[in-house]
């Protein structure tokens, strides 16, 4: 009985002397099941009681209780201590420097490319002409065919394309949704539409031509609808974009979709049409191709070329930037440089 007494004070007094050395929670779990769980060593001697005389069997079961009471005390007294410690380790682990400078976003600016793009738009909506999104990828159908040029064409060599797979390919110019829109405008109609979008040949990537570039193609048909027409709504889109000092000329040309054609070349901005090395010392810089739709094009489209004409012109996206801005390379519209960007940063 005696031993059974001194064993569970040396039981206690091991048990406490572990649990307050304990220097986390994992070790102090291991301790707690070394001396509480069901097959501890308190739990063992409380076992024993059964050998114990039965006039003894009170006094020491309250010494076997109060020991393992004790210990059972510790562990819960160590156990809030230590969650309290790691708790504030972590707390300091996560803890914000507030005396530290923030740090400084700079916000992001608009590309010049969708400036020109929205720019270009705007002056033609407040002609009256309509918004029309075109597709990405094409068939040879709208793209070619619809376009005056049949399979065998030369004109095709002009456009060289990427091509998938089923008779698709990445459009070549954004004059396929003018031919959409002919076709499906049953009413056949007035019509009066600019195109916007991305257009891809395969071209040499120097510092005026890419693979892909913008375009905004614009369309005309209705009754008496004439070259001097083109020639007027071109020069208000010059003076708008360019400045009221700004003159159009037309030169004679060839595009498959239109006759008679015209290259459109505005006055050169440095020198005032007097020549300089920016215009090559012509005074003219040529922004865009137009002319009267041709016939077969009014045809295919459902239209009769003996009661409508109509005009068409096409205007590319970078190549106005590029003189809007002085921009001296194509390819700037497309490396992200941040220092390029900023250049063109607008106020809200």
């Amino acid at each position: 009985m005696e031993s059974l007494i001194e064993e569970a004070k040396k039981c206690q007094e091991d048990a406490i002397k572990e649990i307050e050395s304990a220097s986390s929670s994992s070790r102090l779990m291991e301790i707690r099941n070394i001396y509480l769980s069901k097959k501890g060593r308190l739990s063992s001697l409380l076992s024993e009681l059964r050998n114990v005389e039965a006039k003894d069997k009170g006094r020491v079961g309250a010494i076997l209780n109060k020991a393992r009471e004790a210990v059972q005390n510790a562990f819960l007294a160590r156990e809030k201590q230590l969650k309290e410690e790691e708790m504030k380790k972590e707390l300091e682990k996560e803890t914000i420097d507030i005396s530290l400078p923030g740090r400084n976003f700079t916000p992001g600016t608009i590309n010049p490319f969708y400036l020109i793009r929205d720019e270009i738009c705007d002056i033609f909506a407040s002609m009256g002409f309509r918004i029309v999104e075109g597709n990405d990828i094409e068939s040879e159908r709208y793209n070619f065919e619809l376009l005056n040029m049949p399979h065998d064409h030369p004109a095709r060599d002009m456009q060289d394309t990427f091509y998938l797979t089923n008779g698709l390919l990445l459009r070549t110019q954004t004059s396929a949704a003018q031919a959409h829109t002919l076709e499906e405008d049953l009413s056949k109609g007035p019509l009066r539409i600019v195109s916007p979008g991305k257009c891809y040949r395969r071209d040499d990537d120097d510092m005026t031509h890419s693979h892909q570039f913008g375009q905004v193609e614009g369309l005309v048909v209705g009754k008496g609808v004439s070259m001097a027409d083109l020639k007027g709504t071109l020069a208000l889109f010059v003076k708008k974009m360019f400045g009221e000092k700004r003159k159009i000329r037309l030169r004679s040309s060839y595009f498959p979709f239109t006759e008679p054609s015209v290259e459109v070349d505005v006055s050169c901005a440095k020198c005032g049409g007097k020549g300089c090395n920016m215009c090559k010392g012509t005074g003219w810089i040529e922004i865009l191709g137009a002319g009267e739709v041709h016939p077969n094009v009014l045809k295919m489209g459902g239209y009769d070329p003996k009661e409508v004409s109509g005009f068409a012109f096409g205007v590319g996206i970078e190549r106005v930037a590029m003189l809007r801005y002085g921009i001296d390379d194509i390819r700037r519209f497309y490396q992200n440089d941040i220092r390029f960007l900023a250049s063109f940063h607008q106020e809200d």
